[in-house]
């Protein structure tokens, strides 16, 4: 026993994580979440460029209409481009995915006004976020498969955690430009030209990531799988045919992981500053200090259920997260203090499963319905919850009844976990 432990450990060390290929693989993620946060960021000084009036609420809301537009084209991303990765292999659809985004843009960057053009204007930047909606939802999927086909068994946790370490520097980055070009910029320049600079850099990134990916090597999972793929009929309906349960699974896990992303990168710095009286600024440091806690804490994680299993680690994330999510909620108040104290328990919650969701979500379907089985099913579930969140937080909060949104979540953890309770451990075991 003794020497079989000491063999594992030499095994550990041993084994050096392929940093460049997981950056590459990742970075997709990371140029996807940019440029989707730079525009929820940047909407308000670019609206009027695009939507006529003098209404600056309408202008506003035709821009966010469009943004929440884009969110309904992740499913159908996530079923076209998981299908084309099933068949054409994971290196393919993530060149794809980041073209589409990256592509999307630079349009966008360098769109002509309602004022040059007319109504192109708002049609052309619409396309563009139809674009970077369907490459979202192609992005997750593919990138989670490749993740999860080229980790060694005993390292899928620790290559998973990249991807979500991406996401979260990504969000980080975004914000912090939005910071210095809201600083160094009045409001005129931002209006103007401003707001294009931000676009332009995601575009910029997104091209540099294509770079990165070229090298990439296709997975022995695929190549090994590729006929099959190409002998699937239906591909969609063999997921609920065949994988009822894994479907079931991937939807339970996914509506709370959506609800957590969206309730605290999302819907709880609008509900803080609208609804509780918290300072902005406060507001904005708590998110900055727990996003760096969840960055930090996704490769610790991702590496601890490589040693204790996935199944633990997602029953502590959404156990924690049924009994927490209200109490959590009356310390949203006007305090730097209880802000921080928020957003760190929750991010660092949230980051149990983050980190090991690419590992997660490949071991749960075959390798020739992988990409369109995620793709698909994730994705519809992120749009019909975590696309409605901040709606519904406010509508919530509106109505004078804010605190059902958090029993609302407190309820959605509660579903996952019942069902995380029937997923089978997979630590350690190599992917069908």
């Amino acid at each position: 026993m003794a020497g079989a432990v000491r063999h594992e450990q030499a095994t550990e060390e041993k084994h050096k994580l392929p940093v460049k290929t997981l950056v590459s693989a990742s970075i997709g993620n990371a140029v996807e979440w940019f440029d989707w946060t730079v525009y929820a960021t940047f909407v308000v000084f670019f609206a009027g460029q695009f939507f006529p009036g003098d209404n600056e609420a309408l202008k506003l809301i035709g821009a966010t209409s469009t943004y929440a537009l884009a969110f309904f084209f992740r499913p159908l991303g996530g079923l076209v481009l998981g299908r084309f990765a099933d068949l054409k292999g994971r290196k393919a659809g993530m060149l794809l995915t980041i073209l589409l985004m990256a592509g999307g843009s630079m349009v966008i960057a360098l769109l002509p006004t309602y004022e040059q053009v007319g109504w192109f204007a708002p049609i052309l930047l619409l396309l563009a976020r139809i674009a970077q909606g369907m490459s979202l939802g192609g992005e997750v999927s593919n990138a989670s498969a490749y993740l999860g086909e080229i980790a060694p068994p005993a390292h899928r946790g620790r290559y998973s955690a990249f991807f979500y370490i991406s996401t979260g520097s990504a969000l980080l980055a975004a914000s912090l430009m939005g910071v210095l070009l809201t600083t160094v910029l009045n409001q005129d320049q931002l209006e103007s030209y401003g707001w294009r600079i931000a676009f332009f850099i995601g575009g910029l990134l997104g091209f540099i990531g294509m770079w990165l990916r070229r090298s990439l090597v296709e997975t022995e999972q695929f190549e090994e799988n590729a006929e099959k793929a190409k002998a699937t009929k239906n591909p969609l309906m063999q997921t609920i045919k065949h994988h009822p349960r894994a479907v079931l699974q991937l939807c339970a896990f996914t509506l709370l992981s959506t609800l957590s992303y969206y309730t605290f990168f999302s819907a709880l710095t609008p509900f803080a500053i609208n609804f509780r009286d918290a300072d902005s600024t406060d507001v904005f440091i708590a998110l900055s200090v727990g996003t760096a806690l969840f960055v930090a804490l996704c490769y610790p994680f991702g590496k601890l259920s490589d040693r204790i299993g996935r199944k633990p680690q997602l029953l502590i994330w959404s156990g924690a997260m049924a009994v927490l999510i209200v109490p959590l909620s009356f310390l949203v108040q006007d305090n730097l203090a209880s802000l921080i104290v928020v957003f760190c328990v929750g991010l660092g919650l949230y980051a149990l499963m983050a980190s090991i969701a690419p590992a997660i979500m490949s071991e749960l379907f075959p390798t020739e319905l992988r990409a369109t089985g995620i793709g698909a099913w994730y994705n519809l579930t992120v749009a019909i919850f975590g696309g409605t969140a901040p709606l519904v937080i406010t509508a919530l909060s509106d109505a004078d009844r804010p605190l059902w949104f958090f029993i609302y979540v407190a309820v959605a953890a509660v579903v996952a976990f019942s069902v995380i309770l029937t997923l089978k451990e997979t630590k350690g075991t190599e992917l069908r």
